[in-house]
């Protein structure tokens, strides 16, 4: 029998994540200019790193909204499915009443019962009948189990339309959260473009400094929260070095929620996408000095930054764009507080 599953559609919505150095081709190098005289270096990379910290934010809200754009297509997806596997199973049914008629036609009568398979309303037909008494129970029966699937396919189709609805508007509230960080990531390199090239060398040269910063971090001897704690921290370290990218969930570059959502799977554990959702995925501490090595670690009000401790201090994350992923004092951000999962 010819399969009734309706074939998946192609998302639109796939977004290719942009590197930093995808982002930095936004702004045109033809355009750079001389660094204005009147804005220091340290100005300048202050509102660099603002413009970074603005775009780490959006990303969160972006991955949230990636989030529920994929939950809200496979529901639509399974949606369609069922549909169309319902529409079969009636086809079927309407085709054995059919040929009931057919016979009943070649004998020169056709029950009244059968004349719902043409009349194409069941529950009107129904409440006739049975009023007559025209109907054997088999007949009923039959017709019954008619009217119920064309009562659940028109609910069905009812609720994928619905389902599409919202999607639409996730597909849009997604591309203007993409265009918000291509945004601030663009003008974040327009003021780089400004610099003079030595300036911008040694901004690079201080970056490349805080990358291998890890060569030499002391983590102390701090008993780990627990073991899948340990198992998370072993995998983020093991990821040291691999480029920040939005939108990223590993394995081979991240956004901050997505290398602690990619270690903790490692480790056995499904968390949340977003900073925010992975806040509420254990116990809370509130204290700096209760962490355990393992435990996640939240920053700045809105929580839109996170990483997982380390010991003595530091912590594990993937910072922002054109960073790599690596330990950092937790003393330069921050704090707001830790979840033991």
């Amino acid at each position: 029998m010819a399969s009734h599953r309706r074939p998946k559609q192609p998302s639109r919505t796939r977004v290719t994540v942009l590197t930093a150095t995808a982002a930095a081709a936004v702004a045109l190098s033809s355009q750079a200019a001389q660094a204005d005289p009147h804005q220091s270096k340290k100005d300048v990379k202050s509102e660099v790193d603002k413009l970074y910290n603005e775009a780490e934010q959006a990303t969160e809200k972006y991955d949230g909204v990636k989030e529920q754009q994929d939950k809200l297509q496979k529901e639509v997806d399974d949606l369609q499915d069922k549909v169309a596997r319902g529409q079969g199973e009636l086809n079927q049914l309407r085709k054995g009443l059919g040929a009931v008629a057919s016979g009943q036609y070649r004998s020169g009568s056709i029950d009244p019962s059968v004349q719902l398979f043409l009349s194409g309303d069941p529950d009107t037909y129904l409440e006739k009948a049975a009023t007559l008494d025209q109907l054997s129970g088999k007949q009923a029966e039959q017709l019954k189990t008619v009217a119920d699937k064309q009562r659940r396919l028109a609910q069905e189709r009812a609720e994928a339309a619905s389902k599409i609805k919202d999607l639409t508007e996730t597909r849009k509230a997604l591309g203007d959260k993409k265009d918000e960080i291509k945004g601030k990531l663009g003008k974040a390199q327009q003021l780089l473009n400004r610099m003079t090239a030595k300036e911008r060398a040694a901004m690079q040269a201080e970056e490349n400094r805080a990358n291998r910063s890890n060569e030499r971090v002391n983590l102390g001897d701090d008993v780990p929260a627990s073991q899948r704690g340990a198992a998370a921290l072993a995998a983020a370290q093991s990821k040291i070095g691999s480029p920040y990218v939005w939108g990223a969930t590993g394995p081979s570059s991240f956004d901050c929620s997505g290398l602690t959502s990619w270690a903790y799977q490692q480790a056995g554990q499904s968390l949340p996408r977003t900073s925010q959702a992975q806040a509420n995925a254990g116990t809370r501490i509130s204290s700096q000095s209760a962490l355990k090595p393992g435990d996640l670690v939240l920053f700045y009000s809105d929580l839109h930054h996170i990483g997982l401790y380390a010991g003595n201090g530091q912590v594990l994350h993937a910072p922002k764009p054109g960073a790599a992923v690596r330990y950092e004092p937790m003393s330069n951000m921050e704090f707001a507080f830790g979840v033991r999962v």
